[in-house]
């Protein structure tokens, strides 16, 4: 196991899709025997020269997960997950210029259509599966009371 060898692993891995350092620390270490200096010093190399961004990522992943369907909570927690400060998911969320609440409509209609729920437990069903979608619980009962 060599510096070049991680640092092109680590290359590989970024030409992929963006990562996350903790994201790419977590893979190297299963690649590379007790290589965790080495791959930090990688890492540290890798950030300093722009190759890698936990920003970048954040930003990535949030347009990724928002396009599919996801809330801004839901989102928030798996960044989190993947080893991104809460600073660093505030500022993405703050960045991305989403209309969460468009977004809300949208997966609301496209899951269950248009129109009211029919009765009350098709209403919890509603809200149970927005809930997981990781929007915001009074946004959930606004749409609800409108639709």
């Amino acid at each position: 196991m060599s510096a070049k060898e991680i640092r092109k692993k680590a290359m590989d891995l970024l030409a992929r899709r963006e990562h996350s350092r903790v994201e790419l620390q977590r893979k190297l270490a299963r690649c590379f025997d007790d290589g965790d200096s080495e791959i930090s010093v990688q890492l540290q190399r890798l950030a300093e020269e722009g190759l890698q961004s936990d920003s970048r990522f954040a930003e990535s992943y949030l347009r990724m997960r928002a396009n599919a369907g996801f809330g801004p909570l839901r989102i928030g927690l798996e960044l989190r997950e993947r080893g991104i400060d809460e600073q660093g998911v505030q500022h993405a969320l703050a960045v991305a210029d989403i209309d969460w609440w468009q977004r809300l409509e949208s997966v609301c209609e496209k899951k269950f259509g248009g129109g009211p729920p029919a009765d009350l437990r098709e209403l919890a069903k509603r809200q149970r599966f927005l809930h997981y979608r990781g929007f915001d619980a009074e946004q959930i009962r606004e749409l609800c009371r409108l639709g």
